[in-house]
């Protein structure tokens, strides 16, 4: 019974040995697989994090003048504000690849050298043990069997002496010899029985000790360690949580910034800015003149004159330059009713018929006639260089004065480029206050140098802030000249008339223009007298091919209109006269009297028949 529990015994400790081996093993590759996993984690927020800043380096503007414009606009500067934010988003991501790390993949690769130095320090200890208790097992075996033999073998020599001493015929001395052996088996018998009974005793105490104290010892450490792994998974899987805990506040910070942002954008900004960036200067055409087509009249087809209403300006002084906005789409042909056209706007018809009570035309300052070849050499003379649309559409370079923009964008431009200047005469003005301070201390120390040596750069210094300064004055004169012939803002709506100035001084500075290789179209004033004469003799001979227009119908003046004004014809009460162009809401109507003199005369002072075959019959009174 003793053999099979302690044979039991011992096979039940082996096997709990391999299955704590078994299961201490799994627990180690488990903390491994683990810190994989971390590891991984972290490998993904720094690769997170990488992408992120290279989303929002992406996306940042770029140094040209065109996204530097782009960020006057709010919702541009909230997307510039998001990128930043983007990028201390990715900061934190950094951060807590950082720490898990830091805290946990670096603690846990530790502590899984620590954790299976122990175990397996453990576990030879309870191989030793399990080793010891098997030798005592073994020693013990021995000694039991021993003790067996002995007492068989003292039993037959016990068996063999009875029988030698029942026997009559053994001699004396083979009885004695053979009680003699049974003796000394006896003895060895009981030897044998002492040695195996002091053997049992050491093994009960041995195994008395393995069971209930070097294993049990060893069993508890292991699940000590056990534990202790167990408990360290769960304060890294704490740390895991934290390490993404502590970066929430300054990512809702983050995301506090991108809500704010775009909190800022305003619409009405934007939009202000757009309006501000592409506002010409133009003031808007005034309506157009309702055409009565009920009336029959008779006019012959002819081509259909400028679409643009026609409208009055300011005059200038004569022998003026004139640089303006042309206006897109003018017609060539049409350039001649352009130059003829009048400058003021129309008379208001007298209070009534009689001829007493008809005023001697609009108020307007006294103008003598100036024929077209005089008018058509101003064209060919004046300055600035200004470019078509021509010269836009062939994508030309601007001139220097931005002449080809509107008013309100050349203005904007020409105020950009003073500041520059002026910042480049800021920064002369600086170097040469520098150099003269080094000029000094070499006159004050002439070991540190010789004062002439700087006096070449003082000269340098000065001629470039010359040039500069005579540069910021040229463009000065052009900004005062653009903002001296803006018009007024007002809220009352602007008379059709007055927009006249805008395109005829448009048509005055485009017939200026010559085309230049790079697509533009300019003048210089030391252009060759032979080239520009010859240029204007071309001009000259466009018009000389133009045909006469022809009558679209007649009118008849119901005033008297004296007609003083610079393009306009005089008229008497009753008199009929040819109509060569309608009125195109200026207020004006263009005639011709006996074929030879033609003019424009208001429009409110006649009755107009035109031709019912062109566009019907019309009337005005």
């Amino acid at each position: 019974m003793v053999d099979v529990k302690m044979g039991g015994c011992w096979s039940n400790t082996k096997d709990q040995f391999d299955n704590l081996e078994k299961h201490t093993q799994w627990g180690v590759e488990f903390v491994e697989r683990y810190n994989k996993f971390v590891k991984d984690r972290t490998e993904i927020e720094i690769s997170y994090a990488k992408q992120l800043r290279n989303l929002s380096k992406k996306y940042q503007p770029k140094k040209n003048s065109r996204e530097e414009e782009e960020q006057r606009y709010t919702s541009c500067q909230a997307f510039l504000a998001i990128l930043n934010e983007m990028n201390d988003y990715a900061g934190q991501h950094e951060v807590i690849a950082e720490n898990m790390s830091g805290l946990i993949f670096a603690e846990l690769s530790r502590y899984i050298q620590e954790l299976k130095q122990e175990r397996k320090l453990h576990f030879q200890e309870g191989r030793r043990a399990q080793q010891h208790i098997e030798s005592c097992w073994k020693q013990l075996e021995n000694s039991k069997r021993r003790f067996e033999r002995d007492c068989k073998e003292a039993e037959r020599a016990q068996q063999h002496f009875e029988k030698m001493d029942n026997d009559l015929n053994v001699t004396k001395a083979d009885v004695e010899k053979a009680r003699q052996q049974a003796h000394n088996r006896h003895h060895v018998a009981s030897e044998s029985k002492t040695e195996y009974s002091n053997v049992l005793q050491n093994f009960n105490k041995e195994q008395h000790e393995h069971y209930y104290t070097n294993i049990p010892n060893i069993f508890q450490r292991i699940q000590d360690l056990d534990e202790r792994r167990i408990v360290k998974i769960g304060e890294s899987m704490k740390t895991f949580s934290e390490v993404d805990r502590q970066v929430i506040p300054i990512i809702g910070k983050c995301l506090d910034g991108i809500t704010k942002a775009a909190e800022s954008i305003d619409e009405k900004h934007d939009t202000q800015l757009v309006i501000e960036a592409f506002k010409s200067g133009f003031e808007q055409p005034g309506d157009v003149e309702f055409e009565d087509f009920s009336q029959p009249m008779k006019r012959t087809v002819s081509e259909s004159s400028l679409s643009n209403s026609r409208s009055d300006g300011k005059q200038e002084s004569k022998g003026g330059k004139s640089k303006g906005k042309l206006w897109p789409f003018i017609k060539k042909n049409k350039l001649m009713s352009l130059l003829t056209s009048p400058h003021q706007p129309p008379p208001p018809p007298p209070s009534c018929s009689s001829p007493s009570a008809v005023p001697n035309g609009p108020q307007s300052p006294k103008q003598q006639k100036e024929p077209l070849s005089h008018r058509l050499n101003e064209f060919m003379t004046s300055k600035p260089k200004i470019h078509c649309f021509r010269s836009l559409k062939r994508g030309g370079s601007g001139p220097e004065d931005f002449s080809n923009l509107p008013p309100e964008q050349r203005r904007k431009k020409l105020q950009q480029k003073i500041d520059e200047i002026n910042k480049d005469i800021q920064k002369e003005s600086d170097q040469k206050d520098g150099l003269m301070k080094m000029k000094d201390a070499y006159i004050k120390n002439p070991q540190l140098g010789r004062p002439e040596t700087v006096d070449p750069k003082l000269a340098e210094s000065e001629q470039t802030i010359e040039k500069l300064r005579q540069e910021s004055q040229k463009f000065e004169a052009w900004l005062a000249e653009v903002e001296g012939r803006l018009p007024v803002r007002t809220d009352q709506p602007r008379r059709p008339s007055e927009m006249h100035e805008l395109q005829s001084t448009a048509v005055n500075n485009c017939a200026q223009d010559r085309e230049s290789p790079d697509g533009s179209y300019t003048e210089e004033q030391n252009q060759d007298p032979e080239l520009k004469v010859a240029a204007q003799c071309e001009f000259d001979d466009d018009f000389d091919d133009e045909e006469v227009l022809a009558a679209i119908g007649t009118c008849k003046a119901m005033y008297p209109f004296e007609g003083q004004n610079e393009g306009t014809i005089a008229m008497a009460e009753g008199e009929t006269l040819s109509v060569i162009e309608e009125d195109k809401g200026d207020g004006w109507t263009r005639v011709r009297r006996n074929e030879d003199e033609e003019g424009y005369v208001p429009t409110s002072y006649v009755e107009v028949y035109l031709d019912r075959n062109t566009k019907g019959a019309m009337t005005y009174i």
